[in-house]
């Protein structure tokens, strides 16, 4: 397919290594496909181990100077690429939606919500503070301050191409740090478009560097070359736990964003009709292809007819389609293999009893396309009460108690986001303190901004993104004791 871009040069055949555009030494590429047709996108250079070792070696040669380069300095770079990445919107969001699928609007809204990261991080660049602590006599001055942890590999998923490089970019960058990032090989466009951008932005060479190709060897060089001194991950919490064992040989930091099992509870005391505006939010954005999607309704016996309804009657009215069409709600999923997981999921709980109110097969835009769906009379024993969806499928489970909805939210392994719908300031407050997880929203479907911290608990991961708490995990302490004070 031809992409027609006011700017042709963000779409990039090459990797990025010390601020070249460069082939792969083996001169292969991998073909990126759109989801919604199989057309190809376009190719990028296909990485190995040689390739992401020179990558890492010119971050580490890039991060002296970039860590001595004033905050404010820093701080203009970022603002510099926040400013071109929302000039650029338009572009790198048909860029996102022909090699991931999801709707132009979605897309859109995906590169303002990235840069907003970009942006966040260009203001905390200037406020990396240290302290003085009062000292056991009066020799002495303790001291601690804040300094960059070194060369930090990012490994970034499908699902927002965009917006997790800048969730992961934009704190490294602004503590100091220099990047080598893998992008997911389904969506490398996206990344190579944005580091494009920072180049023209003026963030110096080799302090992003781009490399796609073979998983496993990229992979491997990162967590296991000396001169990496952190890995942030955001993916499958299978493969999270495998970077987590490789990383123990050197004794790397990590920050990992792993899988979820979001419950969505809606006690009767509620609104419904924000109830359900939340639920339509958080279960079918990205066909419900994120970390954070509902991914079990749980639903008080008084409200679960009404609320059921409500929910069946917005849901059978999304569009189905390619990203580019009018009004369309709900893309394709990313594959073959997800499409046919997720059509294996509703078989299943439909052969455990569960009814369907809505969709439940495949879509007739094609064989990436799943109906938006609503299944009721789900019980705990279906794969879909304990595996992480990642589709449009909304599955209602009914409960009568407030202990019992809690129990149910916390059988779980993961614990990274859950909501809960109630107007008891009592009930919220129990509730809220009861749920195993690390984000809640309460009385709210969208929980994601820049200004919060995005992480989980248990299974879902360590370490939390965005918020006054996204630069800790790129920073070292260092306490420095002076003596000698009182000495004339």
């Amino acid at each position: 397919m031809t992409l027609k871009l006011n700017r042709p040069d963000l779409l990039k055949s090459k990797c990025l290594i010390d601020g070249q555009w460069i082939d792969a030494d083996s001169s292969e590429e991998i073909q990126v496909l759109n989801p919604a047709n199989g057309e190809t996108v376009g190719h990028i250079a296909k990485c190995g181990t040689a390739e992401t070792r020179r990558a890492i070696e010119a971050a580490e040669h890039a991060l002296l100077a970039w860590q001595a380069t004033p905050a404010a300095t820093r701080s203009a770079c970022l603002r510099s690429w926040y400013n071109l990445l929302i000039e650029n919107q338009d572009d790198l969001a048909a860029i996102l939606t022909a090699e991931m699928g999801k709707p132009l609007a979605e897309a859109r809204g995906e590169i303002v919500y990235g840069a907003g990261y970009v942006e966040w991080f260009a203001e905390e660049a200037k406020r990396i503070y240290g302290d003085v602590i009062p000292a056991p006599d009066g020799d002495k001055r303790i001291v601690c301050i804040r300094q960059p942890v070194g060369v930090v590999g990012c490994i970034t998923p499908w699902n927002f191409p965009n917006a997790m490089l800048a969730r992961k970019l934009a704190p490294a960058l602004a503590a100091g740090c220099t990047v080598v990032c893998k992008p997911a090989n389904e969506t490398p466009l996206s990344a190579y478009a944005m580091a494009a951008l920072a180049i023209e932005a003026g963030i110096p060479a080799g302090v992003i560097n781009i490399v796609s190709g073979n998983t496993s060897e990229i992979g491997a060089e990162i967590t296991s070359h000396p001169a990496v001194r952190k890995v942030s991950f955001t993916g499958s919490t299978e493969v999270g736990k495998i970077l987590i064992q490789q990383c123990a040989s050197t004794v790397k930091r990590t920050s990992m964003e792993l899988g979820g099992n979001a419950p969505f509870i809606v006690f009767d005391d509620a609104d419904i009709d924000a109830a359900v505006e939340g639920a339509m939010i958080s279960k079918f954005r990205n066909a419900g292809q994120t970390c954070v999607c509902t991914n079990r309704l749980l639903v008080q016996d008084g409200i679960a007819e009404e609320f059921s309804s409500r929910l069946t009657e917005r849901v059978n009215s999304l569009k189905v389609g390619e990203g580019t069409q009018a009004d369309v709600a709900i893309g394709p999923l990313i594959n073959d293999k997800a499409s046919n997981n997720v059509l294996s999921m509703i078989d299943d709980a439909v052969s455990n009893g569960a009814k369907v109110l809505a969709g439940g097969k495949q879509a007739s835009a094609g064989e990436r396309f799943v109906e938006p769906t609503v299944l009721s009379e789900c019980t705990s024993n279906m794969r879909i009460f304990k595996d992480e969806i990642f589709g449009p499928v909304a599955p209602l489970f009914r409960f009568s108690t407030e202990e019992e909805a809690i129990s149910m939210a916390n059988d779980t392994e993961v614990g990274l986001a859950c909501y809960f719908y109630s107007r008891d300031v009592g009930r919220i407050w129990r509730v809220a303190e009861a749920l195993e997880y690390g984000i809640v929203g309460i009385n709210e479907g969208a929980i994601s901004n820049p200004a919060a911290p995005f992480g989980g608990v248990k299974e879902s991961g360590q370490g939390r993104e965005g918020s006054k708490y996204g630069l800790d995990d790129y920073t070292e302490i260092k306490y420095m004791c002076m003596g000698g004070i009182s000495s004339t």
